[in-house]
């Protein structure tokens, strides 16, 4: 089956950019008491009942913390480049290369699941699918976290982290993103918009958890 282009154009920018991405983004959850207030209820929730999977994530700095807080946390990127950056980051933690749209994990095999800005870059009428898979793998009582950008827009996004690449990113509306859970068969707990804070955020940003029945 042919790849769709989306996906070959995350894989590719994401692969150019992971050392200057690591890099930057290196301390940012120090900056952001909000993110770390979020990922700390997420880690509260879902506690020592199961292994938790960073879907894409990146060079592993949500992975790192939320061990740091305690979960069995392992990663899962689209990257091969970004795999290799959070493995020399965090050697004592496991990632692997792979895809949300087809996770090599079992039905029912986490207790929790965050999808940090990694649902951003498929096409909305390509996420029911994936929010799907991300349902698919949580065990009853499972959690989702997700993270990602307010608006309607789909941006081309053609230098990023002092390199030239080519993809798109998507903002997405809460309610969208909860209707996609609902159709999945989750449960909305809790969602949260906030503004934007500066340099890097320019719109408001939004946080959706939802829990697998049972």
């Amino acid at each position: 089956m042919t790849e769709p282009v989306f996906v070959t154009e995350t894989r590719t920018a994401y692969d150019t950019v992971a050392d200057s991405y690591a890099e930057e983004l290196r301390e940012l959850l120090d900056a952001s008491p909000w993110d770390r207030a979020v990922l700390g209820t997420f880690a509260e929730l879902v506690g020592k009942t199961g292994p938790v999977g960073d879907l894409g994530c990146g060079p592993g700095r949500l992975t790192g913390y939320l061990a740091s807080l305690g979960l069995d946390v392992f990663g899962v990127d689209l990257s091969p480049g970004m795999v290799d950056a959070a493995r020399r980051a965090h050697p004592g933690l496991r990632f692997e290369v792979g895809s949300l749209a087809a996770l090599d994990i079992a039905d029912g095999g986490l207790a929790g699941a965050l999808a940090w800005y990694s649902l951003i870059h498929t096409p909305p009428a390509n996420l029911p699918p994936v929010v799907a898979e991300l349902a698919r793998v949580l065990a009853p009582g499972g959690r989702l976290l997700t993270g990602f950008q307010v608006g309607d827009e789909r941006r081309r996004i053609t230098h990023g982290y002092g390199h030239d690449v080519t993809l798109d990113a998507y903002r997405l509306q809460p309610d969208f993103v909860a209707e996609l859970c609902v159709a999945a068969g989750l449960v909305v707990e809790a969602r949260v918009v906030r503004e934007p804070q500066p340099p890097y955020e320019k719109v408001p940003q939004a946080y959706l958890l939802a829990r697998k029945p049972g």
